[in-house]
């Protein structure tokens, strides 16, 4: 080193700057509010509605879609479609549909695989388009909504094909799934006794949500190392 680099004048340390909001929004429910906005919420008020308030299917149906309606009418409105909260009204009149299905129980069980297959459905046909439904929540679960988490998802997204076809595959799987309880459902309902559909439906539920979060696992953990991988070489290169 030489004398004239020694000493040259240190530049001052500039103080750190605050971080910002959506560096600090690192909790998972943070970063999960759009599907707790625009899923959780509609559901759960159904439920609500339908089991603890002892309300009509198709009441529980048309209040809860109330939520859905307005965000997807605002996304419409801003030029932004809101995909989440348009899924879920389409379910929703879906289930208001096949609600009118009265006087066989086996209907009634069968309307259930019905309204989950236009999840299903949607799920697949957006991952066929490369517009990967689910990748909104998990965009917002594997980036926390921390700034540079997201910067490394979206250069991820932008140039590497590997990552694109995880976030495929990631809906790909559930959609599947969900695909697979719904024909379960459906095949139950009319060659099993209606008492055992009564509890096994919700087995089927279960399971199959259960089984595509593993799965899922598959295109989540491989991703998230790619972001951090990522992270560090931007990190260094900088």
């Amino acid at each position: 080193m030489s004398l004239s680099q020694t000493a040259a004048p240190t530049a001052p340390i500039a103080p750190a700057a605050p971080p910002t909001a959506s560096a600090a929004a690192t909790h998972p429910l943070s970063s999960l509010r759009t599907l707790a906005i625009d899923v959780a919420l509609p559901l759960g008020s159904y439920f609500l509605l339908r089991d603890g308030l002892g309300a009509s299917l198709w009441l529980s149906l048309a209040v809860s879609s109330i939520g859905p309606a307005a965000r997807s009418a605002w996304g419409l409105v801003r030029g932004t479609p809101n995909p989440l909260a348009g899924l879920m009204l389409a379910v929703n009149i879906a289930g208001i549909a096949v609600s009118f299905l009265t006087g066989d129980p086996r209907l009634m069980i069968a309307k259930d695989s019905v309204v989950s297959s236009v999840i299903a459905f949607a799920i697949l046909g957006s991952a066929a388009a490369r517009r990967p439904l689910l990748s909104v929540g998990l965009k917002a679960y594997l980036t926390r909504d921390t700034a540079e988490r997201v910067a490394a998802w979206d250069r991820l997204a932008e140039r590497s094909r590997r990552f694109r076809r995880l976030e495929l595959l990631f809906s790909g799987i559930w959609g599947t799934a969900l695909l697979a309880e719904c024909a379960a459902r459906l095949i139950g309902a009319f060659t099993l006794p209606v008492a055992t559909m009564a509890w096994l439906g919700t087995v089927f539920t279960v399971g199959a949500i259960g089984l595509a979060v593993m799965l899922g696992g598959v295109a989540a953990v491989p991703m998230d190392d790619m972001i951090k991988r990522e992270m560090s070489e931007n990190s260094t290169a900088g």
